[in-house]
């Protein structure tokens, strides 16, 4: 037996209120699949499974307040799609059509699933998500705007939460550096000109791929302070949104360090706009090992940020600007970006933070590379 427990979502997370069951009881679930929502003050948010059975029992009730850690639903891993008789066509439609044949009941001979038995599945699934959709539709118009209100609201109190934890127990310490961006972007231009506009990189992309490189080469600002300093192995950059109506959303970008340019861009182009629609899900929001604020367009130079426990560490790029440039006793005008680290000193000290930084500027000298 699998107890699904309520999953923690931050740092500043205590407990969430379940909204609604995506399941029922006997029904197959695998990996990834979304099996609730749930609102907490990041707004309402899809919760994946971890694991792969069926589901036995759900414990707790729709619109019940959940404490974190508290068992969800509980799910048996033995019984996920065994002893289930179907013809080699019913089980072909059942994929075609995403029909779970564990919840199917065969007609044919011995009990097995046959191709009408499927058929009638998928038309009883589409009903359904009719009278729901009809039912969702009638409700959303009314209150949508109280909902948007609400949740900004609880996001900027979570933040403010998060942000007071981390002033009281985390001891910081800031170190800044000036990058010359000259190479990065005029490679990225040569590159972008081959490219379509839909497959155009940005700049921030070359920020967050020379972050992931420089976390490699100094891994322990890619940690959690935990009693003691733990080193995370996956990398998984947690990318600062500003919202519309005022608040941020720090959406994980997944295994940012095997990322290419390219999947980092489309990683952005997919997370940003669920991010301002409220539409992420909750391992979207969990295990992330380090975060990144970007200005980006405007004339603002500099960000000191603050860490969002338990990370170790937060990096911040200021607007990317046209500024004197001296090198080899030279004068010049140069596309230049101020980069800070805030970092725990628990963790770290000035020595680590100032190798991190090299690396990253390194990095951003040699765009090739990245």
């Amino acid at each position: 037996m699998i107890e699904f427990r309520m999953p923690s979502l931050g740092a500043d997370m205590e407990d969430g209120t379940l909204v609604e069951w995506l399941v029922k009881p006997g029904a197959a679930v695998k990996r990834g699949d979304i099996i609730a929502q749930v609102d907490t003050q990041k707004g309402l948010i899809d919760i994946e499974i971890f694991e792969e059975g069926v589901v036995k029992e759900l414990l707790v009730g729709e619109g019940e307040k959940v404490p974190v850690g508290k068992t969800l639903a509980v799910l048996d891993s033995t019984e996920h799609r065994v002893g289930i008789k179907a013809s080699p066509l019913a089980k072909r439609m059942a994929a075609e059509k995403d029909i779970d044949l564990a919840l199917v009941t065969g007609t044919g001979e011995g009990g097995a699933i046959t191709k009408e038995d499927v058929e009638k599945a998928a038309a009883a699934v589409i009903s359904a998500k009719i009278e729901k959709t009809a039912q969702v539709d009638e409700k959303k118009e009314a209150t949508e705007l109280l909902e948007t209100s609400s949740a900004r609201h609880n996001i900027r109190q979570a933040i403010a939460s998060a942000m007071s934890k981390s002033n009281r127990e985390i001891p910081h310490y800031y170190l800044e550096t000036k990058i010359d961006l000259t190479r990065s972007l005029a490679w990225l231009t040569e590159t972008n000109r081959e490219r379509t506009v839909k497959n155009r990189l940005l700049p921030v992309v070359l920020l967050i791929r020379a972050v992931a490189l420089a976390l490699k080469k100094v891994p322990e600002l890619n940690a959690w302070y935990e009693n003691g300093l733990v080193k995370k192995e996956e990398i998984n950059i947690g990318f600062v949104v500003s919202l519309r109506g005022g608040g941020v959303m720090i959406p994980a970008i997944r295994d940012a360090g095997g990322k290419s340019l390219d999947e980092l861009m489309t990683a952005l182009n997919d997370m940003i706009p669920r991010a301002r629609a409220m539409k992420l899900r909750s391992s979207e929001l969990v295990n992330t090992t380090i975060t990144i604020t970007s200005l980006g367009e405007g004339q603002v130079e500099l960000v000191y940020g603050v860490i969002y426990p338990p990370q170790v560490a937060l990096v911040g790029f200021g607007a990317i600007l046209e500024q004197p440039w001296a090198e080899n006793g030279m004068l010049n005008v140069r596309k230049t970006v101020s980069v800070t680290l805030a970092a725990d000193h628990r963790a770290t000290d000035g020595m680590t933070g100032s190798r991190f930084l090299t690396e990253l500027n390194s990095l951003l000298q040699t765009p090739g590379s990245l």
